[in-house]
């Protein structure tokens, strides 16, 4: 059985070699088709180190094109985490005279650890980045969770100032919420091993801090203030911490954003813990 028309191969081959046969804009077409499909197939391979500093997640072989498509999203997300989280440890150390819990800064919690980190996991979602997307939508909520605590107009402490011994009460209650918080930062950490060495660090101290702000609300409950106060300053000193090896993290991700020449190492942990996949195929290549 014959047909006056050539299959895909043909037509792929015919363009490939300039064949005038194809002419006209029907040809022009197909050959613009083929070609940009050739393109897309041909994205560049990230190296697994360079991938867990951009990205924050282990590498895997689902990747796709989105990523090639549209932009890193995972510094935004970070920015807006450090950007509340640094302000929140000088409160709670009382530099220079501060403190009131981040009650000045509310606003930072909103639109920076709220706002930018809900964002960002929506979009590390859209790439198909499962870990980042559900640190950043867990901590995004956790800094709108603080914010409305802080609110006036949720009534969230003023509540219990009308019940006989209502203030410890409100912060044994509150103590659960910093529990909850250290148990699942405690699992980003281990997860966190697949990563990079910066990324761990930052996870270890942040569990910390929730534990000593954890501390701190139930020694405040047992009318222990000198010990909360040693706590809380303890919390904000982790906080403190953690923020100056994400800040480093976030450094090192802007300068491969723009290929910087300087690439500061975070190390890469892909080859001291391997995935299950890898350990299943050895001989892949990634």
């Amino acid at each position: 059985m014959t047909t006056n028309e050539p299959g895909n191969a043909g037509v792929a081959s015919n363009i490939q070699n300039g064949d005038p046969s194809m002419g006209g804009t029907k040809a022009n077409d197909q050959q613009n088709e083929y070609l940009t499909r050739y393109q897309t197939a041909s994205s560049v391979v990230i190296p697994r180190e360079v991938f867990e500093s951009m990205y924050l997640s282990p590498y895997t072989h689902r990747l796709g094109h989105l990523r090639s498509t549209f932009g890193n999203p995972t510094p935004m997300p970070l920015m807006g985490f450090l950007i509340a989280s640094m302000p929140l440890g000088c409160n709670l150390m009382g530099w220079r005279g501060s403190g009131g819990d981040g009650a000045a800064i509310i606003g930072l919690f909103f639109f920076f650890g709220g706002m930018l980190q809900v964002l960002g996991c929506v979009l590390e979602w859209i790439i198909g980045n499962t870990f980042p997307f559900v640190v950043f939508a867990c901590y995004g909520a956790f800094w709108l969770a603080m914010g409305a605590t802080l609110q006036p107009d949720f009534n969230a402490q003023a509540y219990y100032t009308k019940q006989a011994d209502g203030t410890s009460q409100f912060y044994s209650s509150f103590a659960f919420f910093w529990m909850v918080m250290a148990l699942v930062t405690f699992f980003f950490l281990v997860a966190s091993l697949r990563t990079n060495i910066t990324f761990v660090l930052v996870f270890f101290f942040i569990d910390l801090a929730f534990i000593m702000l954890m501390a701190t609300y139930w020694t405040l409950a047992e009318g222990k203030t000198a010990v909360a106060a040693k706590c809380q300053k303890a919390a904000g000193a982790f906080i403190f911490v953690f923020c100056v090896f994400g800040w480093y993290l976030f450094f090192a991700m802007i300068l491969m954003a723009v290929e910087f020449p300087l690439r500061l190492p975070t190390g890469d942990l892909s080859t001291r813990f391997k995935g299950a996949s890898d350990k299943k195929q050895p001989d892949s290549q990634a």
